[in-house]
């Protein structure tokens, strides 16, 4: 029997790896055929090799496995970065962003991620970066509003005067 080939096989390795690493299911699954091939005799570089990981990943999924079994291979919970701003700091933030920012004496008459930062480093001494910043607004249940421009208000002589191919 000959041997099949997959064509373009370096991209669809890259592919299938990348679907591996996208659902914590499939992730279990790959560490279970890692330790697998483990308990069968292979050496964990080898299957690192095999599997398109690191040999200390395959090293990990084998210690966690003998310490917790099935369980050890599971997706745990990552705690992330601890949060620079506590509950009272998030409730000030929620009620001031219900007021104008002119009323904080701020410059502007609506929110967005640079006015919001440049509030909490007024208020708390403390940076946030203005992506930070709108993340906040959508976790406090807020939206980005942005002003239109008068011109939209304006006579319509002046909106023709205005627009880019009208013959002035």
């Amino acid at each position: 029997m000959r041997a099949l080939s997959i064509a373009d096989s370096a991209t669809i390795i890259l592919g299938l790896q990348d679907e591996i690493r996208r659902s914590g299911e499939s992730r279990y699954d790959h560490r279970l055929h890692g330790v697998l091939l483990v308990a069968q005799g292979m050496t964990c570089p080898q299957v690192a090799e095999l599997l398109g990981d690191a040999p200390r990943s395959v090293e990990y999924w084998v210690r966690r496995f003998e310490q917790s079994g099935l369980a050890g291979l599971r997706e745990g919970e990552r705690s992330g970065r601890p949060r620079r701003l506590d509950e009272k700091q998030l409730r000030d933030i929620n009620i001031a962003l219900r007021q104008m920012p002119r009323e904080l004496g701020l410059g502007g008459n609506l929110w967005d991620g640079k006015t919001l930062a440049a509030w909490i480093a007024q208020r708390y001494g403390m940076e946030l970066g203005v992506r930070q910043c709108q993340r906040l607004f959508q976790q406090l249940g807020f939206r980005l509003r942005k002003p239109r421009p008068r011109v939209a208000q304006a006579d319509p002589a002046r909106q023709k005067a205005h627009k880019k191919n009208s013959r002035r």
